[in-house]
């Protein structure tokens, strides 16, 4: 998966907008306000943080070499997964949890205001 696949999957979630919060070069998705996604657009390889329930994320990590803990991040939440090392398959599965992990803990309010969206 390269940088505008991943970038074009995050963005077609509903309640996702994209910004560059931290400099000029990282890019972070975040449905309804909250944080789900971010890349470093220079990196390369590229690789991109996404959330993770804590038990998945060290199942993930021994399972795959190119998932590690989250790089600048909580690590318990948090994993840095190398593009060009796991499946397409499997990037656009860690890319829906992170979406759905983040959505979950949406007060009941917000969440209203994306099902209205």
């Amino acid at each position: 998966m390269n940088v505008e696949e991943y970038r074009d999957y995050c963005i077609s979630k509903k309640g996702v907008t994209e910004s560059f919060p931290f400099d000029e070069v990282t890019l972070v998705f975040k449905v309804m306000g909250k944080m789900f996604a971010l890349c470093g657009l220079e990196n390369v390889p590229l690789r991109v943080n996404l959330k993770c329930d804590p038990e998945r994320a060290i199942e993930l990590r021994e399972e795959h070499e190119g998932i590690i803990e989250g790089w600048h991040m909580r690590k318990k939440h948090w994993n840095t997964v190398y593009l060009d090392q796991i499946s397409k398959e499997l990037t656009l599965e860690l890319i829906d949890h992170s979406y759905n992990l983040v959505v979950s803990k949406l007060t009941k309010k917000v969440k209203a205001e994306l099902e209205g969206l």
